[in-house]
């Protein structure tokens, strides 16, 4: 039996979230492009199965606008409303009750920021906004801090996905503190995904490597220069950060240890 390849190997490593089952690990925004075309463009060559939608910016419902369906089909492309730009809970809640009239949606992604400088999630709204939402028959993933108590007990609330920031958004800095992260992987059994601060692939790559399931982002790609290129580059860090976490990287090392054995030598 012929081994293997690594597309082989992408295609069979899927992953459960709420339910339903995804090939794909990478979630992509729709904000920020500068059209719906370019938006549709960098969607399909990230090969995301997934985008978030900020209700309060992405026209969804008005047909007399361009709508953003027309570009991205919902029966091929799961949409998942967000509250970008809530600052309280009861806005958080009432964003998304509007959005699940408009389309139906009950799969959202709930992030309650507390300022508009760091963008760093309100807990304690946050906290409260997903009780009420999680009681309403809404299934949450959540953005949250890098904190492995709070994720525990947002997973213990019900939230069916986990979201801490990497760094803060829209920052492109990368994952700056991989221990906390590890810690949270360590602490929750529902996904657990990266949200926020991703800049380029290689930063992509190391939020997979942790064993993190998945990576969200929206600026890195859409402010990327030429955004359709970061897409797919997006694409392939996710691929290769997961496949070195499966293989199980060589352990770090104090001194160097030669590749070839000393023993033997002539």
């Amino acid at each position: 039996m012929a081994p293997s390849n690594n597309s082989d190997q992408s295609a069979n490593d899927t992953w459960k979230l709420a339910g339903k089952i995804y090939s794909s690990r990478l979630i992509v925004g729709t904000g920020k492009y500068k059209d719906f075309e370019q938006t549709a463009a960098a969607v399909e060559a990230s090969g995301a199965e997934i985008v978030t939608v900020a209700v309060r910016r992405v026209n969804v419902s008005d047909p007399n606008q361009p709508m953003l369906v027309d570009y991205l089909d919902p029966e091929k492309i799961t949409y998942l409303p967000n509250t970008a730009g809530c600052f309280d809970a009861a806005s958080a809640v009432r964003t998304l009750r509007l959005a699940r009239e408009a389309g139906g949606w009950d799969l959202v992604k709930l992030e309650v920021l507390g300022d508009q400088k760091t963008l760093y999630p309100n807990m304690l709204e946050t906290f409260e906004a997903a009780e009420v939402l999680i009681k309403d028959g809404f299934k949450v993933m959540v953005y949250c801090s890098d904190d492995p108590i709070a994720a525990a007990k947002l997973e213990d609330m019900g939230c069916v996905a986990i979201m801490p920031l990497g760094a803060p958004i829209g920052s492109g800095l990368g994952i700056q503190n991989p221990v906390q992260i590890r810690l949270m992987l360590e602490q929750v059994k529902v996904p657990l995904l990266v949200d926020a601060g991703v800049g380029t692939a290689s930063d992509a790559s190391v939020a997979m490597e942790l064993g993190c399931d998945g990576v969200l982002m929206n600026t890195a790609i859409a402010d990327a220069k030429d955004p359709v290129k970061m897409a797919s580059a997006m694409k392939l860090g996710v691929e290769s950060g997961r496949l070195a976490y499966l293989a199980g990287r060589m352990p770090k090392k104090k001194y160097a240890d030669p590749s070839s054995p000393l023993a033997g030598l002539i």
